[in-house]
């Protein structure tokens, strides 16, 4: 079959399909964001494990994700996945530094994961899912889903529990690890788990939202008032000029001097019809 040959609801639902992928690889760095994500991590547990350099593996993890916000900064990309990754392995550094102990380089990024689970999941309680905030204006839908659009509001709050209980899952594996094992162990689970927990959550995400109705383009809606009530004023203004115009015609004609039928007088006070040359015939002189 043909893409002449299909039928528009398989049209209109690859095009809902492909929409959510785009808006799903925006919201989540793709590729790109995903290698912003992992390298600091893998770059300082590699170094750790080859000389157990606390500082050397602070350093190094640290200057590669700036290195990556340059490149950002540089093709004038977008920087927040980057500046994130930043944050995330600046705060590692000070916890690993302050404290003198490498395997607390991870914690951060451990209590942030898991306080992010609860986000979800309480948010989610709270009728307001967390993957419907931030997705709202990528699909340029806002906040419209909560109140117009209850079968979208239905597929966030499911890809909302999906994020959180996998988060949870995540934790659920590595808290123990960081009480129990060494850094070296604790930091090559923790690089494992970066992507497949995520790639099965962006998955998850895509499922429910693809079979959702479509999101309600409340940035086109705005401009569809702004136009038509651009255009209502128009309007307006066009009647108000027609009535002027209209007004103004009426007054000059009441101005014009009315023409004047009645009879003349004679030169010497006597009646009598105008004759062709503008005179008036008079009667017979008395000798």
């Amino acid at each position: 079959m043909t893409s002449l040959d299909k039928p528009t609801g398989d049209t209109e639902a690859d095009d809902a399909r492909a929409v959510t992928e785009a808006a799903l690889f925006e919201a989540f760095g793709g590729v790109r964001g995903m290698v912003e994500t992992v390298l600091p991590g893998l770059l300082f547990v590699t170094i750790f494990t080859i000389n157990s350099d606390l500082h050397l593996s602070a350093i190094a993890a640290l200057a590669v994700s700036l290195v990556l916000v340059a490149v950002r900064l540089v093709m004038k990309d977008t920087v927040k996945h980057a500046f994130s990754g930043v944050f995330g392995v600046a705060f590692g550094v000070v916890f690993a530094m302050m404290t003198d102990n490498a395997k607390n380089f991870y914690l951060p990024g451990m209590l942030y994961t898991l306080g992010l689970a609860l986000a979800y999941i309480v948010t989610t309680l709270a009728g307001v899912p967390l993957i419907g905030l931030i997705l709202g204006p990528v699909f340029k839908e806002n906040l419209s889903w909560r109140t117009r659009n209850p079968g979208r509001k239905k597929a966030y709050a499911k890809a909302s529990w999906a994020w959180g209980l996998i988060l949870l899952a995540k934790c659920a594996v590595l808290f123990p690890l960081y009480w129990w094992a060494d850094t070296e162990s604790l930091g090559w689970v923790l690089v494992t788990l970066k992507i497949p927990p995520f790639l099965l959550a962006v998955w998850l995400t895509w499922v429910f939202l693809a079979k959702a109705p479509a999101p309600i383009d409340v940035f086109a809606e705005m401009e569809a008032a702004e136009k038509a009530e651009q255009a209502e004023q128009e309007r307006g203004e066009e009647e108000r000029a027609a009535g002027r115009d209209r007004t103004d015609g009426v007054l000059s004609g009441a101005r014009e001097p009315a023409v004047d039928d009645t009879p003349g007088l004679a030169a010497d006070g006597e009646t009598g019809p105008a004759d062709s040359r503008g005179g008036r015939h008079r009667g017979p002189r008395k000798g």
